[in-house]
């Protein structure tokens, strides 16, 4: 991916984000394009317009520490954006492309270890990567995310499932906040990693596919997240609302184990309860894909 475009693009549309209002600046009359003026963040950040501008397309490299916390203050960056923008610099100081050729996706299958710790939490549980790619599961995990697996050949993608498969508009009953977050992790992968193919490959797939995912990736937002609370619909035991925590596995990088669980005694943990007994008695549903 072109680093100075990704920036340009990113700062851009930061600060298409932000009203004069939010910064605290007066209005100023009619504007052509939302959000603030080029002059308005370099004033904001306490740098010459000449100067943000040279920033603003693309050309981060050797920028220090202190500029870029100064435009992130001045474009209100949260904690996921003000990392994606030291990484974007980061990238730009680096070594060229043309050096670090685009990386190609390792093969990975699921160690027989992982899969017993899997095996052994009775709550539904996934280990996905940064692509999105949904590598392994429990038993539970994978009932749960059983539209997941219908119909894919190879290892399923939620970013696939999301903007290709017309059974996600039911699976997430927030499909348009869904959408959001998957596009938004992707683009945050790709800030962490822009050297991986398999996820360029992903990305130009869905973008040739889906004017959903076209919009959403060029809007450049990004997101890191580790708990909270999602909302499913399965098709056998219908609504679930599910906490969830993240966490990195230090063995497998770029992978993560992610642990789903309903408060007690609620409706949901009922269903999941109803959905164990489906998932006995359903146990050719698709085992993990590997590759």
């Amino acid at each position: 991916m072109n680093n100075r475009a990704e920036v340009a693009d990113f700062l851009t549309t930061r600060r298409a984000k932000i009203s004069p209002e939010q910064a605290g600046l007066p209005a100023g009359g009619q504007r052509r394009v939302p959000g603030l003026r080029r002059s308005e963040v370099a004033a904001l950040a306490g740098m010459s317009v000449e100067y943000y501008a040279k920033l603003e397309r693309g050309s981060l490299a050797g920028v220090s520490a202190g500029v870029l916390e100064a435009i992130a203050r001045a474009l209100r960056l949260d904690e996921a954006e003000r990392a994606h923008l030291m990484r974007l610099a980061q990238e730009a100081s680096g070594t060229s492309a043309l050096v670090r050729p685009t990386r190609r996706p390792k093969q990975w299958t699921v160690r027989p270890s992982l899969q017993w710790t899997l095996d052994t939490i009775t709550a539904p549980a996934i280990v996905g990567n940064n692509r999105q790619d949904l590598l392994a599961a429990n038993l539970l995990g994978r009932a749960m995310y059983s539209d997941v697996y219908t119909n894919v050949t190879g290892v399923p993608n939620f970013g696939r499932f999301t903007f290709l498969d017309s059974a996600a508009h039911r699976f997430f009953p927030d499909w348009n906040l869904a959408a959001d977050m998957t596009v938004a992790n992707l683009r945050t992968a790709a800030g962490k990693d822009p050297h991986d193919k398999g996820l360029h490959d992903l990305v130009g797939e869905l973008s040739t596919r889906s004017e959903d995912f076209r919009r959403r990736w060029s809007a450049h937002n990004v997101r890191t997240h580790g708990t909270g609370i999602k909302t499913f619909h399965h098709q056998v035991v219908g609504n679930l609302e599910l906490a969830y925590e993240t966490m990195d596995l230090r063995a497998e990088d770029g992978a993560a184990m992610t642990i789903y669980a309903a408060e007690p005694g609620s409706p949901t943990a009922q269903a999941l309860t109803l959905l164990a007994s489906w998932a006995a008695t359903n146990e050719s549903t698709p085992a993990a894909s590997q590759r």
